[in-house]
């Protein structure tokens, strides 16, 4: 089946805004084994959104419209779907009555305006929208099914799942349940991840697994896309491809399924009833970030320290007397997560120091990151070298540390090589 995606909207055209919303589609519809042929990205120009719609009708099966749902002049899908279908508007009494409920809930009176919202082609199918005042639609253009969604990404991404997504399987004669398992790792490249579920799809003869990757530094998200009969025959082929991607890829999963690394790492800790202080150059307060606003976290993160400039931290745990800048050792790195750790009265500490480079920020220089675990029985160590822009180097240590800090608290080696002999 070969589907479309039309974004509408002059911000994204112009580029004044990222669209994630496409990205998030197409891997959502790669994700249950349907393809996208084009992207077609459209200002909000009447002339220009009637030849995509016409244009998708013509070598489409499937459309799906992001954007033009709301009520200003300048949201145009209601009204152009309409006239590339040849019907009228006509005004959803039902929607209309969700909507004035739905500003009340607020304690507000609905605009005027947002009565256009409640105004779709005739013979359109209703796609409901539970947390948004833009109902979608489904309507045929030419020999294509378009559906017509949201731009609000948390609207989108419902609607996508909940109702679109099932129509399109049921269109592609896709029977039975699909399942993805997802697993994400750090510390391997792609292509080495590639190397190591070599033969991995073969476990299933049938051919109803699928392995895939998608790489968004510093992690690997490796995914198993299943399809079976039901839900029990999803798990019978399921379950032995599982624990052999476990046992490939060992250690180096930190996480899976809908799971972060970050929250991986707040479960380990409330799990000790342990409590945390972290000290943080150069990366912005990346880690402090990524840990403090959870849910549970202000039980356990207890202070941050976040310097630009490795002169500044001695002094911000206590030790005035000791100099970072002259030469950087192991002692001295220890030293600054335990003080940090007393600081704070925590039983943990991380501490994250990072050397850069001198001269430009050029793809071939980098920085040396020193890591520091204090726990109760002592010190965990490590020392990395990361090669790249600073922005790689920022983002790789903090991915690095939390890693650092999940396998410790997991009783793994803080520093791991794969043995080959065991693959």
């Amino acid at each position: 089946m070969r589907i479309e995606l039309i974004c509408t909207g002059d911000e994204v055209l112009t580029g004044k805004i990222i669209n994630s919303n496409f990205s998030y589609m197409a891997q959502k519809l790669e994700d249950v084994g349907l393809s996208v042929h084009w992207g077609t990205t459209v200002g909000d120009d009447r002339d220009s959104l009637l030849a995509a719609f016409r244009l998708a009708g013509q070598r489409a099966d499937a459309v799906i419209v992001n954007g033009g749902l709301g009520p200003t002049v300048d949201d145009l899908s209601q009204e152009i779907a309409a006239q590339a279908a040849g019907v009228p508007l006509v005004l959803d009494e039902a929607w209309l009555v969700r909507m004035e409920e739905f500003f009340a809930r607020r304690s507000r009176i609905m605009p005027p305006n947002n009565r256009k919202q409640a105004m779709l082609p005739q013979g359109a199918e209703f796609l409901d929208n539970p947390i948004g005042t833009a109902c979608g639609f489904a309507l045929t253009i030419g020999r294509a099914r378009f559906f017509f969604t949201p731009g609000v990404p948390r609207e989108l991404r419902r609607m996508l799942e909940e109702q679109i997504i099932p129509r399109l399987l049921a269109m592609a004669g896709l029977q039975g349940v699909i399942a993805l398992k997802r697993f994400h790792s750090y510390g391997l490249g792609e292509s080495h991840v590639d190397q190591l579920l070599s033969g991995i799809e073969a476990m299933v003869p049938d051919g109803s697994i699928k392995l895939g990757f998608r790489a968004h530094y510093p992690q690997i998200e490796t995914k198993l896309t299943v399809r079976g009969r039901d839900a029990a025959d999803i798990s019978t082929k399921l379950a032995p491809v599982e624990a052999e991607v476990r046992a490939r890829l060992g250690n180096f999963i930190l996480a899976e399924d809908d799971q972060t690394l970050e929250g991986v790492v707040l479960a380990a800790l409330i799990a000790r009833q342990a409590t945390l202080a972290l000290v943080e150059t150069f990366s912005a307060g990346a880690i402090t970030a990524r840990l403090a606003h959870l849910p549970g976290a202000e039980h356990v993160v207890r202070r941050g320290v976040i310097a630009r400039d490795l002169d500044l931290v001695p002094g911000a745990v206590g030790l005035s007397h000791l100099l970072l800048t002259d030469a950087m050792t192991q002692d001295k790195v220890e030293a600054v997560a335990r003080a940090a750790r007393d600081a704070a009265s925590a039983s943990h500490a991380l501490s994250v120091l990072i050397e850069l480079d001198a001269g430009a920020d050029r793809i071939d220089l980098g920085g040396t990151v020193w890591i520091a675990i204090a726990h109760p029985e002592g010190v965990a160590f490590r020392r990395s070298r990361i090669v790249g822009g600073r922005e790689w180097v920022r983002l790789g240590a903090a991915e690095l540390a939390l890693d650092c800090l999940r396998r410790f608290l997991q009783g793994l080696p803080v520093v791991e090589r794969i043995d080959f002999e065991k693959v």
